[in-house]
């Protein structure tokens, strides 16, 4: 695998710049806990995220997360969806097969798949994700949003736990949890601009048991019974997170620290949601520089007191083949 590959350090150093100032324009919150890494495993994680960042720009023709500036035209438009995933999926294989790439984002791939021997198949579920999203898909279960969920967000887990070096069916499938918990809090605190740019990942069953229609959404009349829904959504989170906590015991202790770190930052953002009620939605919810360190140093200490024994994964637990 690779073989054909020739990356010079120069090159990683130019990538890797590449992938810091993607996490950096696009994920503030994921930013602050890669700091706490140590220095090689933060750079893959940098670089994976560059990937992953860059699929689903092309997915909703973004930039770094953010709509082309006054109206323009993003360089992916011109494709249908269906041929961007198709693209996506290409050049993927492309670069797990060490075919040279262009793409910086790509050439990241490759540098985090030859360092930590990621397997294709995980590339590919996340790829499938973006699939679900281009489909326009809509989900009648909070199963089919878990398993929508587990596409996007839990394989990313499972990847970032691998190149943290964690080992295990268990500590990978907690690793999953947290993806899941994370994507449920953001599902949670964008359900109106999702629904605005034509997204519903709110349970179809669930909507129609609070007479909610999913054209009615970004409604203000309908905040009272949106809010009522993320914060089902959120509890549907929290055993997730719990799980993932357990999780954090079996990483090295940098790794632990910014996990722990992430995992307090993302669900402040659910408490936050919760406690705004009907007016989550007003803005954007998120966390301050003041509170994000606040979540760093209690990070440290719940890295600095890992148990070495702690129960199974629960078995009633939703989850997903890995």
């Amino acid at each position: 695998m690779l073989e054909r590959t020739v990356t010079t350090s120069a090159d990683e150093a130019a990538i890797a710049a590449m992938a810091e100032t993607s996490i950096a324009r696009g994920s503030q919150s994921f930013a602050a806990a890669a700091r706490l890494f140590d220095p090689e495993t933060r750079r893959s994680a940098m670089m994976l995220y560059a990937w992953c960042r860059h699929c689903d720009d092309v997915i909703d023709e973004q930039d770094l997360g953010h709509r082309p500036a006054g109206g323009a035209k993003g360089r992916w438009t011109a494709l249908t969806p269906a041929a961007r995933i198709a693209a996506l999926e290409d050049q993927t294989r492309r670069a797990f097969a060490g075919e040279p790439m262009e793409d910086g984002n790509f050439r990241a791939l490759q540098l985090v798949v030859r360092r930590h021997d990621l397997p294709l198949r995980l590339a590919l579920d996340h790829l499938d994700g973006f699939r679900m999203d281009a489909d326009g898909r809509r989900y009648e279960t909070i199963e089919e949003v878990l398993d929508y969920c587990h596409h996007v967000a839990g394989v990313v887990g499972v990847m970032m736990a691998a190149i943290m070096g964690a080992k295990g069916e268990d500590t990978l499938r907690r690793a999953a949890d947290l993806g899941l918990a994370f994507q449920l809090t953001n599902i949670a605190r964008d359900i109106v601009a999702d629904a605005r740019a034509g997204r519903v990942y709110l349970p179809t069953d669930w909507m129609r048991s609070v007479d909610l229609d999913a054209r009615g959404i970004a409604d203000s009349v309908n905040r009272a019974k949106v809010a009522s829904l993320a914060a089902r959504l959120l509890a549907a989170a929290e055993p997730h997170y719990d799980s993932a906590r357990l999780g954090i015991d079996a990483l090295p202790r940098r790794s632990a620290w910014a996990v722990a770190t992430a995992l307090g930052v993302y669900r402040d953002i659910g408490v936050r949601v919760s406690a705004l009620g009907e007016r989550a939605w007003d803005e954007r919810v998120s966390t301050s520089k003041a509170d994000k360190l606040g979540h760093v140093v209690k990070g440290a200490a719940i890295a600095g007191r890992r148990r070495r024994v702690h129960p199974a994964r629960s078995q009633t637990l939703w989850t997903h083949e890995l």
